[in-house]
């Protein structure tokens, strides 16, 4: 199972629900546009600080984001 894409594919349909535009995402979670759009497309590895940060702006528990 490749991790990284299904949490890009969590992260990206749980922000749209909550119609956040990426920039609003990164800019809440604290981190760079550019990383945050890496790990929607399954291209990056976030670490468990990340994750939970996005987590956290996305109000929902880390776990949440690791649901295949």
């Amino acid at each position: 199972m490749d991790w990284k894409a299904v949490v890009g594919n969590n992260v990206r349909r749980l922000r749209m629900e909550r119609g956040l535009t990426q920039e609003e995402l990164a800019f809440e979670a604290q981190i760079d546009l550019t990383y945050l759009g890496g790990i929607e497309r399954g291209r990056r590895n976030p670490s468990l600080l990340v994750l939970s940060r996005i987590a956290m702006s996305l109000k929902v528990s880390p776990a949440a984001l690791l649901v295949a």
